[in-house]
């Protein structure tokens, strides 16, 4: 088991004419580039923008036009849902690469993505573009019919998207593009890729409850490192009791070489690493699957990978 810190809530100071929210509480992934870190919560039209060095609130950064409904269940019915996020590389008209955050396709109304270019100092360059993703994961619905896309990270030339399971189909799985494929679809300019393999994995149990992936990112040594969460839940859709999160690391050959539990009682849904020459900090944002409960940042250190 592994010891996870808390380092901070994710407090938010709202724009005038936005929602007056003062946190997020359902964080679902992060990206973190230098001292920023970037957060999405799948139930809210903005990401927020913190500073690792300010304990401050955040600042937020709209992705979509128009307001969530309030109450809890047409809130949840109308969410974009977007469930992972990650730094693309460089690419034509995105010269210092771009952040991507994408909806979880469990429903037809969670297959947006937002696309936002960065600058040279990995603040965000524009408004959010939006993508269609319902053509890229439409032939994933033949494999995976409770389709569930909780992690999407960067790797070894290639854009990779996990699939999270739950007690009804415990599939998790790493499905991979290659990333010139995406990139030109991305821009316009290519058909819509095909996944070049599908890699499933088995990650245990908390409790009786099967865990499923929540996050990964891509690792400098091809290897990458994933949150999972055990929520007691059949399907991709109903929130459920969380027995708890771990964290691991699968190798570049897909091999899964670590899954250890972390301490804190919470469900874990996003990940990302800091790197200081010794080993991995990995960065987690938590959701307590309730909007009066704000979301938390967590530390956990792992061993060189």
């Amino acid at each position: 088991m592994v010891n996870a810190r808390i380092l901070r809530t994710l407090d938010v100071s709202a724009p005038p004419g936005e929602d007056a929210i003062e946190y997020l509480s359902a964080a679902s992934g992060l990206a973190l580039i230098g001292r920023r870190l970037y957060v999405i919560a799948d139930d809210e039209h903005s990401l927020g923008v913190f500073d690792l060095g300010d304990s401050g609130p955040g600042r937020l950064f709209r992705l979509f036009a128009g307001e969530l409904p309030q109450r809890h269940k047409d809130r949840k019915a109308g969410k974009p849902d977007l469930e992972a996020m990650t730094v693309l590389p460089a690419f034509e008209s995105h010269p210092f690469g771009a952040l991507l955050a994408v909806g979880s396709g469990s429903k037809p109304n969670r297959q947006r993505a937002a696309l936002l270019r960065l600058d040279g100092h990995g603040a965000i360059d524009g408004s959010a573009r939006h993508v269609d993703l319902a053509p890229l994961y439409d032939p994933l619905r033949n494999r995976f019919p409770d389709l569930n896309i909780e992690g999407l990270f960067v790797a070894g030339g290639e854009l990779c998207l996990l699939q999270r399971g739950n007690r009804a189909s415990r599939v998790n799985a790493c499905v991979r593009f290659a990333w010139p494929d995406i990139e030109q679809w991305i821009r316009g300019i290519g058909p819509t890729p095909s996944s070049r393999s599908v890699s499933v994995f088995e990650l245990g149990e908390v409790e009786g409850v099967p865990l499923s992936f929540t996050d990964a990112a891509g690792l400098t040594t091809g290897n990458w490192v994933f949150c999972a969460a055990a929520e007691d839940t059949s399907d991709s859709y109903a929130d459920g009791r969380c027995a708890g999160s771990a964290v691991g690391i699968v190798s570049a050959e897909g091999e899964l070489v670590l899954l250890e539990p972390i301490d804190q009682a919470c469900k874990a849904e996003g990940i990302a690493v800091a790197d200081d020459g010794k080993g991995f900090e990995l960065l987690l944002v938590t959701d307590g699957d309730d909007r009066g409960v704000p979301a938390q940042l967590l530390s956990v250190t792992l061993p060189r990978a």
